[in-house]
């Protein structure tokens, strides 16, 4: 049976990971959260007390860790030198730590090997910022996930005080502004569309209609 790849990429808050990781489910395919790899190593980084923005504190971080994504009941854990750290990094400010640490190339590097791995030996539906562009350039299928900037703040303010964080929309939306300046302008595999991927705009969709756009797009392009 032939292996399917499906890249969905876009800004911060967009949904990305929910709505992948359903349709995922949906298709029997492995779901893989690049982001969440980001974020390991952006908390390696915090705990350390150095400071994201130096490239070289960053580099030296990467021989002492060890980061893996393993599947439990079919949910996506994410393990720091063998600590489960799948709560620990979803916090604003290890956001920004992710978007940091995702400019220094010798990152993406020490990452790009697990990505591709897992595309080769399965048929995913994987997130992120490049997976189209740079990670898998050669995916069968590429969506671009986007929502006004309003709309995707209100929808991670909702998601992060679920989790019982006090946060207020207005600093989250200002977080994601700065997230998605990082994220656009840096010089290494910038968030940016695919010229061959589709745009879906989930600004006036409900979660489950957003699902099932996205998996309208992938039964379209693969008939799967």
């Amino acid at each position: 049976m032939k292996r399917i790849s499906v890249a969905i990429d876009g800004p911060s808050g967009a949904g990305k990971s929910t709505i992948a990781r359903a349709a995922a489910k949906t298709l029997g395919f492995l779901y893989v959260d690049t982001g969440a790899l980001y974020r390991a190593i952006g908390l390696a980084v915090c705990r350390r007390g150095y400071d994201a923005f130096d490239r070289q504190e960053v580099i030296s971080v990467l021989p002492d860790i060890q980061v893996e994504l393993r599947y439990l009941l079919d949910m996506q854990r994410v393990y720091l030198n063998g600590e489960d750290v799948s709560e620990l990094i979803r916090t604003p400010q290890i956001a920004q730590f992710a978007s940091r640490v995702s400019s220094v190339q010798e990152v993406r590097d020490f990452l790009l090997g697990i990505q591709r791995d897992m595309a080769a030996k399965n048929s995913v539906v994987m997130d992120g910022r490049d997976i189209g562009t740079v990670i898998l350039p050669q995916a069968d299928v590429k969506i671009f996930l986007t929502a006004s900037a309003e709309k995707r703040a209100e929808r991670r303010c909702a998601e992060l005080r679920e989790k019982g964080q006090d946060v207020e929309l207005g600093q989250v939306l200002a977080d994601m502004a700065r997230r998605d300046s990082l994220d656009a302008g840096r010089a290494v595999a910038p968030l940016r569309q695919a010229p061959d991927a589709v745009l879906l705009d989930t600004s006036d969709l409900t979660l489950e209609e957003s699902i099932d756009a996205v998996l309208r797009i992938i039964r379209k392009a693969q008939d799967v």
